[in-house]
């Protein structure tokens, strides 16, 4: 796991994928086994002033709309649930503070003090967010984003891209 520099034909991919220009990008986070975005890592202050706490951002079609679907059929509620288990609790609580920490090096924002993305570290609020922290990171650091991923049967070795 790493991030690459965005290439040009990277930030093009990106804007085809989501339909909007691509802001203040830092670079790619996790690639489609055919090497296409699937999550880019973006600046905690936008160019515009605005804090940006979605430090790292889903960015593929396919994965966006399968990770929509399992968040309308009610598996945030079960999550959420599931956070009862210390253990489990625990665990995504230390993704939550990795998370602050490595947005804290890249650039210190004091609007985005104590807050990461997706509900961490007592909530499931977007599993859109958690799954591309899973994902940026690789499996073992964000315990709910890797449930989601799990639960859609993602797997990093197939192509998303062909339908």
């Amino acid at each position: 796991m790493g991030i690459s520099k965005a290439s040009e034909a990277d930030l093009a991919e990106m804007q085809k994928q989501l339909g909007r220009p691509m802001r203040d990008v830092l670079g790619i986070a996790a690639r489609c086994a055919c090497g296409k975005p699937l999550v880019v890592q973006t600046k905690p202050r936008l160019a515009t002033g605005e804090p940006f706490p979605t430090f790292y951002y889903l960015t593929h079609p396919a994965l966006t709309a399968a990770l929509s679907t399992l968040e309308g059929s009610g598996f945030m509620a079960e999550l959420q649930e599931r956070l009862a288990d210390p253990a489990l609790a625990e665990s995504y609580l230390k993704a939550h503070e990795a998370y602050l920490a490595e947005r804290e090096a890249i650039m210190p924002v004091e609007e985005l003090e104590g807050i990461s993305a997706g509900g961490m570290p007592t909530r499931v609020k977007c599993l859109h967010a958690l799954a591309a922290h899973a994902l940026a990171k690789g499996p073992g650091l964000n315990p709910i984003g890797d449930i989601a991923l799990a639960e859609i049967g993602f797997d990093p070795s197939t192509c998303l891209c062909k339908g």
